[in-house]
């Protein structure tokens, strides 16, 4: 009488039940894993992210560290997964066009692997950014969390099947009119200092950070919307209009060209 073939999912035995997987007979092998996850934010957070106003504080080094420790916690969060002593942990973030792309690595020796340990990684500091950064965006997108590889261990090493899936995020529903706004009318288009428009965006945030200016704080005062400092900051608009730029400079207590010094 033949046998019943093999249950392809070893955390579960012959009879359905799980049970976490005996890895005693294997050997102690140098693993690692590689996993990413991607968190989409308005241009308002973004600019908190980058500009270190988020009202919570420094975003991506909170991120950093809460990635870090999940990644030593994953048998405390996933029930089956083996308690494994993590020999290293990286988080990298890249940060582009309001999209925020953290990627986890992960390294033991051991005998079982350090997937999950990326995963929960990236995630757990993809959860961290939304968190230090609801208070501006709660419509905060987390997507694409994935092992981008791994290696190490009896099935050896893995990438996705095509290598364009490692940097090209899948197709995700874009979040509509928030996330390019419109160019405000009546701009006021001042001329141009030698380095260009960015030179003079860059005086404007210098300007924000010497007399510790939080865009939240200060378009309040000056009745100005918060997503007018914002845009400029991140380069969606090229200026501001007449009236904002008054009151900008009535609430900072200064010359409206102060603020580009």
């Amino acid at each position: 009488m033949s046998k019943p073939p093999a249950n392809p999912l070893s955390h579960l035995d012959d009879k359905g039940a799980a049970r976490m997987v005996d890895v005693s007979a294997k050997d102690d092998t140098v693993r690692e894993a590689t996993a990413q996850s991607t968190i989409m934010l308005s241009p308002e957070a973004f600019a908190a992210v980058m500009d270190g106003t988020a009202p919570k504080g420094d975003v991506l080094a909170a991120a950093r560290i809460a990635g870090i420790m999940a990644a030593k916690r994953v048998p405390d969060l996933i029930p089956l997964c083996h308690p494994l002593p993590i020999t290293g942990a990286e988080i990298a973030f890249e940060a582009a066009g309001n999209r925020i792309t953290i990627t986890a690595t992960v390294k033991t020796v051991g005998k079982t692997g350090v997937e999950m340990e990326a995963l929960t990684a990236a995630t757990i500091a993809a959860l961290t950014v939304y968190d230090m950064v609801k208070a501006v965006d709660k419509e905060a997108v987390i997507e694409n969390t994935r092992l981008l590889a791994k290696s190490g261990g009896k099935s050896g090493d893995f990438k996705p099947r095509s290598a364009a899936m490692a940097d090209t995020p899948r197709q995700t529903v874009q979040r509509g009119s928030r996330a390019t706004p419109k160019l405000i009318m009546g701009e006021v288009f001042a001329p141009r200092a030698a380095g260009g428009p960015d030179t003079r965006r860059e005086a404007f945030r210098a300007f924000m950070t010497r007399n510790r200016l939080r865009a939240s704080s200060w378009s309040k005062e000056a009745g100005v919307p918060m997503g007018e400092i914002m845009s400029y900051l991140t380069g969606q608009s090229r200026g501001f209009s007449a009236q904002s730029l008054a009151r900008l400079a009535k609430a900072a207590k200064v010359a409206p060209d102060d603020m580009f010094r």
